[in-house]
């Protein structure tokens, strides 16, 4: 709704949010986008409203994607994991939002086997960006053939990122095109054993 021009009712999305995570825990979610939506645009849409622009910075205070939990706020880069392979890191564009740079290349680096490849224009976005490859198909698929295209040249087995819309894009076009590249969240990654 936010990224559609829906102001109105992405406050009340907004605020069904605040209230159903009210407390005091931590909040983790897999996906920076979501994490920027709560920790940078919520205090915006609510720019008018003190009591509830006080309300959403609590909330964004306590939200964190989850490369970031690990890496900078539990200081953890080593869960155990194992994967033997080469793996590719798509950097999904809001993790710039959040001003996270290296957090899931740490942890790819950090699971015993696998081999962090680069990844040429590897913060270029994938072009799915919610709406966008709805809006705008033709522009949205030239995007994720040339992530496509950047994955196969690496001559990784798979490709790692944070952000679910991303690995559907990049998943989708890989196995349209018949392409055997694995597609993992880091949280997949971080699971193997």
């Amino acid at each position: 709704m936010f990224n559609s021009g829906y102001a109105d009712l992405a406050r009340e999305q907004a605020k069904h949010t605040i209230r159903v995570f009210a407390g005091d825990l931590p909040v983790v979610t897999p996906s920076g986008s979501c994490a920027a939506m709560v920790k940078v645009e919520y205090p915006h849409l609510f720019e008018h409203d003190p009591e509830w622009r006080e309300r959403s910075e609590q909330l964004a205070a306590r939200t964190f994607e989850f490369s970031d939990l690990l890496v900078n706020h539990l200081k953890v880069v080593d869960v155990g994991a194992k994967f033997k392979g080469k793996g590719a890191y798509h950097f999904a564009c809001h993790l710039r939002m959040l001003q996270q740079s290296t957090e899931v290349e740490t942890l790819v680096q950090n699971v015993e086997g696998a081999t962090l490849v680069p990844l040429r224009h590897q913060d270029q976005c994938c072009g799915f960006g919610g709406s966008f490859a709805i809006r705008y198909p033709q522009i949205s698929g030239n995007m994720v053939d040339d992530k496509m295209a950047c994955i196969l040249a690496s001559g990784a087995d798979a490709v790692v990122s944070t952000d679910a819309g991303c690995l559907m894009n990049i998943g989708g076009r890989l196995h349209r095109e018949g392409h055997q590249v694995e597609v993992l969240h880091i949280a997949e990654l971080l699971e193997r054993r």
